[in-house]
């Protein structure tokens, strides 16, 4: 039911934009387009997922057999279920999916993976705050936002770095949060203190995946502005830091589809400096490409997966 009221949402955001803006126009943006960099953009999903899948491959304990094409079918498994299951659910069955296949204990595997979602969000964050200091149009509205990122970006790292104040974080979010998400919240902190002693062991290794992270998603937002230079449009590359992760984030609010249509709203919204709405409603459909062709590329790999999933879904 949910996930049916989020694809209204999108639906109902989606139709107003392309009423509001000039639909011939959306089409020309594509029929002008500069095909190399259409091609060179597009195709930058590979490597970015090739490079998220050796990642994984990483944080996996040695010895338990993960190897790199079972982590690139993981990683791709994940990006299908994303699409239908809600929250990034995805994500957290690639847990189960390790569990099932004896590849990790349960405890282990999930904390593997909120570890790396947890760098996925912060290296999100680092290149957003980066961006955003050096931003120099900034009205109130982004001091505000550049405060609330650099305040999430400090809050992450004081949770990955410091136990205590993890331990801080989640007992007073026990005793705040309602009664029916405490199960959750209790379960994702014995998660994140495993995380904690599991990763703190080898600090070179952690640095390492950190150092991954950080490259992955400068790729991700490089693959943005690719996108506009795609569309012959142009804005600045340290503009683009500042304002592709904030369109993304838009994108993350539990509110509509995979992200579709608060993250084209974000992005028509944040870029209107630089080009038209049609040309920002372009790149929307580009960036919903970016979770699209990962998805499309997943499903072969899903059916293996299928009984984990069932049993992820059981009380």
């Amino acid at each position: 039911m949910k996930r049916l009221i989020s694809l209204a949402v999108s639906s109902l955001i989606l139709a107003v934009i392309y009423w509001k803006i000039d639909f011939p126009a959306l089409i020309q943006v594509f029929q002008n387009c500069h095909r190399l960099w259409m091609a060179l953009s597009l195709g930058m999903v590979v490597p970015l997922t090739a490079l998220t899948s050796w990642r994984l491959q990483q944080l996996a304990p040695a010895g338990t057999g993960l190897g790199f094409g079972e982590a690139n079918r993981l990683i791709l498994a994940a990006s299908t279920l994303n699409m239908v299951l809600p929250s990034k659910m995805g994500d957290i069955a690639k847990a189960y999916f390790m569990r099932e296949r004896g590849q990790l204990s349960g405890a282990l595997s999930l904390s593997l993976v909120v570890f790396e979602k947890a760098c996925d969000m912060l290296s999100l964050l680092l290149w957003c705050a980066f961006g955003l200091v050096l931003y120099p149009q900034k009205d109130w509205l982004f001091w505000i936002m550049t405060g609330s990122v650099a305040f999430g970006l400090a809050a992450g790292l004081l949770l990955l770095s410091s136990r205590r104040f993890a331990q801080l974080f989640f007992a007073t979010g026990s005793r705040l949060a309602p009664k029916k998400f405490r199960v959750k919240l209790d379960s994702l902190s014995f998660s994140w203190y495993s995380t904690h002693q599991y990763f703190w062991r080898d600090r070179a290794h952690l640095a390492k995946i950190a150092g991954t992270s950080v490259l992955i998603w400068f790729g991700h937002l490089l693959q943005i502005w690719f996108f506009i230079l795609a569309l012959n449009a142009w804005t600045p590359f340290l503009a683009n830091l500042a304002l592709s992760p904030l369109a993304i984030l838009a994108g993350l609010l539990p509110l509509t589809f995979a992200g579709v249509g608060t993250r084209d709203a974000a992005l028509i919204l944040f870029y209107q400096p630089y080009f038209n709405a049609s040309t920002g409603a372009a790149l929307g459909l580009l960036c919903t490409s970016r979770y699209l062709i990962p998805a499309i590329a997943g499903l072969p790999f899903l059916g293996q997966y299928l009984a984990a999933v069932r049993s992820f879904r059981k009380p």
